[in-house]
């Protein structure tokens, strides 16, 4: 089968198209051609370890997963002797986080990992354009008391963790405010942001507002920076470690204090996570924001396209 391998960290153009060995699925396992799929920045992250800890997890010197890619649409081509949940045929998505591997033409999953039945309302294209930044999103949000319409503020609302947060929070009863780009200001509108800011133009730390929550989702700012416009009892999130890997140790130290604080959650995906994924989906609460489709055969554009920082939602990679 075709694949995209990287034998070693570095840019973009380590990656390589390749024949490898087509998975069998064990017995609790299901086979999956994988019809979609995408680049994002867990998959950069991993392919060219910024922090330390990454490579504890991936590999000190060299990568061993050496097939990236977290999400998928695809079909079941067969299963394991005594998997129940799938049949073959079934149309199926999810996540393979951490443990990467979709980045090729199959895989296989146990029927009890993060994959489910698709949306009846989404086709392979969207569907695979939803989990990685569902799930990180979801993270955050989910740690958030939602009993008396928090006003959030989403920095970075227009990628694929933001566009995902802006909706989730909505969805849950938030007044929202997209902190964005200027052409990105009236998808956030249609995505439920009660407001809007154009970082170009204005610097959202120096209006005079506050809210009770900061989601930086794109880890362009800062604790220190956000402070001043959260309420007494605040909390501010952020999906990178920020300077120094300041965020973690500030999430160990600030709850102390009972006033604003951080909150760092390591995310983790869980199937009864995408079902209520799904269950969103096929209520009409959730839409699939892509900004680029690429072959597979493409893929070191693709990425070096998600490293420029400028995409909006996702960039998926299709394999026919």
């Amino acid at each position: 089968m075709k694949a995209i391998v990287n034998t070693v960290y570095g840019s973009p153009d380590v990656l390589q198209l390749m024949e490898v060995e087509k998975p069998s699925p064990k017995d609790d396992e299901v086979l999956i051609k994988i019809h979609e799929t995408t680049v994002n920045r867990t998959d950069c992250g991993f392919r060219n370890p910024e922090y330390l800890i990454v490579r504890l997890i991936s590999g000190l010197f060299k990568p061993k997963k050496q097939i990236l890619g977290s999400e998928l649409a695809g079909e079941i081509e067969a299963i394991g002797g005594n998997v129940k949940s799938f049949k073959k045929g079934d149309k199926v998505f999810g996540l393979n986080t951490f443990n990467f591997g979709t980045h090729a033409e199959y895989l296989c999953m146990s029927e009890n990992k993060s994959i489910t039945i698709m949306p009846n309302n989404m086709s392979y294209n969207e569907a695979a354009a939803v989990c990685d930044g569902m799930f990180l999103a979801y993270a955050n949000i989910k740690k958030i008391d939602f009993k008396n319409t928090p006003k959030i503020l989403v920095n970075g609302a227009s990628g694929s963790i933001g566009s995902a947060s802006v909706q989730l929070a909505k969805y849950l009863g938030a007044e929202i405010t997209a902190v964005c780009n200027t052409k990105n200001l009236d998808l956030m509108r249609l995505l439920g942001a009660d407001h809007v800011i154009d970082y170009s133009k204005e610097d959202f730390t120096k209006n005079g507002k506050v809210y009770d929550v900061v989601l930086d989702v794109v880890g362009k700012s800062s604790f220190f920076a956000c402070k001043k416009i959260l309420k007494p009892k605040g909390l501010y999130f952020s999906s990178e470690l920020g300077y120094l890997s300041q965020n973690i140790f500030l999430a160990l130290l600030t709850p102390l204090f009972g006033g604003k604080k951080v909150l760092f959650p390591i995310p983790k995906d869980r199937k009864k996570d995408i079902l209520f994924f799904k269950e969103l989906i096929e209520a009409g609460k959730y839409k699939a924001v892509i900004d680029r489709t690429y072959r597979l055969e493409e893929i070191i554009e693709a990425t070096k396209y998600v490293e420029t920082g400028q995409k909006t939602g996702n960039v998926v990679i299709t394999l026919g």
